[in-house]
C-alpha cells in the first residue's frame, strides 16, 4: 500500500500547484521503492500512471508538443522500476543509495541526449550535445539531491516504524530474577 501511496506523491509533486524547484522530484524514489517493496504483478501501476501524468502535463498543462523524446522518459521509468526489484532481497543502505544515484545519472545522460536529438534548441555536433549537458548541470544538482532525499525518507519510513514497533514490544524496566 505504501509503494501506491508514494507513487500518487511522485505524481501529485509533479503538478503545477505543487510548488517544486525544477528537477527536484520524488520520482526516481517512487520507482525504485515500487520496485523493490511493490506487487510484481502491478510494476505496469506506476509505470501507466507516470506516462498518463507526462501526457496530461504536455498536451493540457503546459501546452507542449508531444514528441518521441517521452518515449525515452517512459523507458527511463521502467528501467527504474526494474533496477527497483533488484532490491527486494537486500536493500542496504549503500545498494539504496547507490540505486538513487544511478537513477539520477541516468535520467541526466537519457533525458538530455533526447532533447538534444529529438529538440532544435541545439547543433546536431558534439559540441552541441555538451552544451545541452552543461545547460542542464543546474537540474541535475537538483536532480540529485531530490532522488537521494526522497529515496531515503521512502525506504527509511517503513524502517524506523519497524524499530519503533519492535521497542514498543520490548518489555521495558522487567526485575532480573
Amino acid at each position: 500500500m505504501l509503494a501506491y501511496l508514494f507513487v500518487i506523491f511522485a505524481i501529485l509533486a509533479r503538478m503545477p500547484f505543487m510548488a517544486h524547484p525544477w528537477g527536484f522530484t520524488p520520482v526516481a524514489a517512487a520507482l525504485l521503492y515500487f520496485g523493490a517493496r511493490g506487487s510484481r504483478r502491478q510494476l505496469w501501476v506506476p509505470f501507466a500512471l507516470l506516462a498518463a501524468s507526462d501526457v496530461i502535463l504536455t498536451k493540457f498543462v503546459y501546452s507542449y508538443q508531444f514528441s518521441w523524446d517521452h518515449f525515452v522518459t517512459w523507458a527511463w521509468y521502467a528501467a527504474i522500476l526494474w533496477l527497483g526489484t533488484s532490491l527486494r532481497q537486500n536493500s542496504s543502505w549503500l545498494r539504496v543509495g547507490g540505486a538513487a544515484l544511478a537513477s539520477s545519472v541516468s535520467f541526466f545522460v537519457l533525458s538530455n541526449f533526447a532533447v538534444w536529438a529529438c529538440w532544435t534548441m541545439y547543433p546536431k555536433t558534439i559540441a552541441g550535445l555538451m552544451t545541452c549537458y552543461a545547460a542542464a548541470i543546474p537540474f541535475f544538482r537538483r536532480g540529485v539531491a531530490g532522488d537521494l532525499l526522497f529515496t531515503a525518507v521512502m525506504f527509511g519510513i517503513p524502517a524506523i516504524v519497524t524499530v519503533i514497533a519492535r521497542s514498543a514490544h520490548k518489555p521495558h524496566g522487567a526485575a532480573a530474577a
